[in-house]
């Protein structure tokens, strides 16, 4: 009898998926890097600056619940290969512009905006199908193996990119993010689901999106999560966003000081999605959430009193720990806590929450940054980060997979002395 799996790295369709996501988020990273540093060279404002981390969020608070509403009711595998499809177009479209010298600023914006439609299209079904990749006792396991492997392309992607678009410009970074999306969609071509029967009749979009709103809305668990990732991305969303106004203007650096800052953020998170799994089976929720939000308070205050490249470092380390400590405990919290019919749905909703909270980070921050200094507007978004500790006495999170709400397989109707029919009338 073939003993089952006691890690999703144990399952080889889990293991294939999550190397090809690995290379994936790698280009993704590197294409992240280009663009913000080209809007850098092409002399654009704070504000402009900030909104190409807006412009890719921005597509997942507007899409992410029709994906979502999406996901659930059709194939997830074939969300995802459209999902991919419509970024490795739309990629190699930004790389053939780049190179022809075509791209402005606002350009420059449409085709990040578009490559965020498709990570908004993609999300939900990539995430909901994590679910049919595993048994549920390995699912808090495999998101956050899914939160480490996008870290560790974190923290050596952004270095990685910056070296790139110092050697050979911002354009061979969007090729490279192009051919990125080849393995993925190779890998999930091969893919075969063997699901369960269908036993609830499709939905039609507009129904399926108003039932998911109003099943989240009514979970008072869900529904606290959702409102504590939207307050948490506003605060967060300002690291990322400025981070290249860090480069230029506090440590005085380039490209590849961009690279480095982001690879010191990736390292922390990393850090924080090894420590995360230990955490969740010795902490409440709440408590884990509460250091992660002391943690990134700490670290973007560090980096605007510490405007050096060597200081700068371990303080975005710390940053980044906090930072996804705390959206992969959301994240498990939304998985673990609505059944698999809804499941995309609520994941939809919680990308919607936390996401709206960065791109309105990022521009509110840019803004700042422009009014009144990077410095500023960094020890700002501390302090929004710190109302993450308040919420949490107001609004406290519920303990991970403290129900299991999926519906019951294998029900037989009791036996009964007398048959019973509809028209039996009351019993």
């Amino acid at each position: 009898m073939e003993q089952p799996a006691r890690s999703p790295f144990g399952i080889p369709l889990y293991r294939a998926v999550w190397a090809a996501s690995l290379f994936s988020n790698f280009g993704g990273l590197i294409q992240a890097v280009g663009a913000s540093w080209m809007m850098t060279t092409l002399g654009a404002s704070a504000q402009m600056i900030a909104l190409v981390q807006t412009s890719t969020a921005l597509p997942i608070v507007l899409l992410s619940l029709w994906a979502g509403a999406v996901a659930d009711n059709l194939d997830r595998r074939r969300v995802m290969l459209a999902a991919q499809g419509l970024m490795l177009v739309v990629s190699t479209l930004l790389a053939v512009a780049a190179w022809s010298g075509m791209v402005t600023p606002w350009l420059l914006l449409g085709f990040t905006f578009l490559i965020g439609c498709g990570t908004a299209i993609n999300g939900p079904a990539w995430q909901a199908s994590v679910g049919d990749m595993v048994p549920r006792p390995l699912l808090p396991a495999a998101v956050a193996y899914n939160s480490m492997g996008f870290n560790v392309a974190r923290s050596l992607g952004p270095a990685i990119g910056g070296a790139i678009v110092a050697a050979a410009g911002a354009a061979a970074a969007f090729g490279l993010n192009a051919l990125s999306y080849l393995g993925l969609i190779g890998v999930l071509w091969r893919w075969q689901p063997e699901l369960p029967p269908r036993v609830l009749p499709r939905e039609r979009l507009g129904v399926a999106m108003e039932a998911g709103l109003r099943y989240v809305w009514l979970s008072p668990h869900l529904r606290a999560v959702l409102l504590r990732a939207a307050l948490f991305g506003l605060g967060a969303g300002a690291v990322p966003a400025l981070m290249p106004l860090v480069a230029r203007d506090l440590v005085g650096g380039g490209a590849l000081a961009y690279g480095v800052l982001l690879g010191g953020f990736g390292i922390g998170a990393v850090g924080g999605a090894i420590l995360g799994a230990r955490l969740r089976g010795r902490w409440s929720t709440e408590r884990t959430v509460d250091v992660a939000a002391a943690a990134l308070a700490a670290g973007t205050l560090a980096v605007a009193l510490l405007p050096s490249l060597i200081l700068a470092v371990p303080a975005l380390a710390l940053a980044g720990a906090g930072w996804v400590l705390a959206l992969s405990t959301f994240n498990v919290s939304i998985q673990l806590g609505a059944p698999r019919w809804v499941v995309a749905r609520a994941i939809a909703l919680y990308q919607v929450a936390a996401f709206g909270g960065m791109a309105t980070s990022s521009w509110l921050f840019g803004s700042i940054a422009d009014a009144r200094g990077v410095v500023t507007a960094l020890a700002v978004a501390s302090g929004v980060t710190l109302l993450s500790l308040v919420a949490g006495r107001l609004l406290p999170l519920p303990a991970i997979g403290a129900i299991d709400l999926a519906p019951r397989t294998g029900w037989q109707p009791p036996e009964t002395a007398v048959p019973i029919e509809p028209r039996s009338g009351p019993i």
